[in-house]
């Protein structure tokens, strides 16, 4: 079952059933590889004792001081994590799409703004130091519009545009309404 609370000693009992020692043995195995890097932490653990990833994130990330793997809560922590640029263009990526859908929830998953139709996500963004990724969460949906996204990089689930870029709203709202299409 996925941990949704974020909070990763969350996964202890799990972790001390599935692979037979207490908690405290196992953050000692990962303390006894001194200053060895994340993936050579996580691999430690999954070749030697068959951890999972999750499991393997979650100890590792805990030895190493992060107690939960939500870094925002809401929508507005994200935002506010932004340079004034950047959050001033992904807000209004979100407010030209629910201007046609205002039924849509802004919510926070994988720590990223996205929207989401009940339990269907439907649109969602990333920032990077340069651009901003959207992601219309179908790469069929992305497939389609992909000839009126020449100017962009297009990726396998997303596509990039500037940090400054001037919402083009039709566009984002008819992905969105091909995303919705899709979820019925």
């Amino acid at each position: 079952m996925a941990n949704k609370s974020g909070n990763r000693e969350s996964h202890f009992p799990a972790i001390e059933k599935k692979y037979g020692e207490k908690i405290t043995y196992w953050i000692t195995q990962v303390k006894n590889l001194g200053d060895a890097k994340y993936p050579e932490q996580v691999g430690f653990l999954r070749e030697n004792y068959g951890f999972s990833q999750a499991h393997a994130n979650a100890l590792v990330m805990y030895v190493r001081g992060s107690k939960s793997s939500r870094r925002f809560e809401k929508p507005k922590d994200f935002f506010d994590s932004l340079d004034p640029l950047a959050a001033k263009t992904a807000k209004r990526i979100f407010k030209a799409i629910q201007s046609k859908y205002p039924k849509l929830e802004l919510v926070v998953a994988w720590n990223q703004p996205m929207l989401r139709a009940e339990k269907d996500y439907v649109f969602g963004l990333s920032v990077a130091k340069n651009h901003i990724l959207l992601a219309p969460w179908s790469t069929d949906v992305l497939k389609k519009f992909t000839p009126k996204l020449g100017e962009y990089t297009v990726n396998k689930k997303t596509f990039a545009v500037p940090l400054d870029w001037n919402v083009d709203a039709q566009l984002l709202q008819s992905m969105v309404k091909a995303r919705l299409a899709e979820c019925k």
